[in-house]
């Protein structure tokens, strides 16, 4: 019970970061580099509050929270190289998302039924995408790939074990990154972060409390 209560209390904490974060990005100030890995230790620490620690799934999802941590770190620069460290950290995320679900359980028919779904948007996404990436194309590419196959993954978890928090989760974290790109590729501008970070850090934490025990 004290376990869940800490889990309360980072969470709330991260809220409130998160709010800080999407005002000090819209004003431009330099707090947005602490508000953000204070945002991302929060969902960290909620996890291991609520006993991610304890199962195999729960160690899964914390090493995806961790690699999605260190992305979030590496995003806060805007050289290419940050990028690409970032897209590579969150891409090991989504492995390590989709292996925890694995562990979980897997229904396979919503697994297959999901994927034929996300192929559809998939393919609008690199339509939209693959013009303006130049360079990128073969890191947005493989990126677009395993962000959908977690997303299968994790409706097959939701069809093997209803948790709305894991299919939710997930949804909104891919949703979340359509902001990112949008950002980085197509029109940037702090709108895209205004509604994007909420919605990803919603995201993780939804996903961080998906192992509580």
């Amino acid at each position: 019970m004290l376990g869940l209560f800490a889990g309360v209390v980072f969470t709330l904490i991260g809220a409130a970061f998160v709010v800080g974060l999407v005002v000090a990005d819209a004003r431009g100030s330099r707090l947005r580099v602490v508000a953000k890995p204070a945002a991302s230790m929060c969902f960290l620490a909620a996890a291991v509050a609520v006993g991610a620690l304890d199962s195999a799934y729960g160690a899964w999802v914390f090493v995806a929270l961790v690699l999605s941590a260190i992305g979030d770190v590496a995003l806060l620069g805007s050289a290419t190289p940050a990028f690409l460290l970032g897209l590579g950290s969150f891409l090991l995320g989504h492995v390590a998302y989709t292996v925890g679900f694995a562990v979980r359980g897997l229904d396979v028919g919503w697994v297959f039924a999901a994927a034929a779904l996300l192929a559809v948007p998939l393919m609008v996404v690199l339509r939209w995408l693959l013009p303006h990436a130049e360079s990128m194309r073969g890191p947005v590419i493989a990126y677009a790939a395993v962000i959908s196959a977690m997303v299968a993954a994790a409706a097959g978890t939701f069809g093997f074990d209803v948790d709305a928090r894991i299919l939710i989760g997930a949804l909104a974290f891919y949703v979340s990154d359509l902001a990112v790109a949008r950002d980085r590729f197509v029109t940037p501008g702090p709108t895209n972060r205004l509604w994007g970070l909420p919605l990803y850090y919603a995201a993780q934490f939804l996903l961080a409390w998906s192992a509580a025990t």
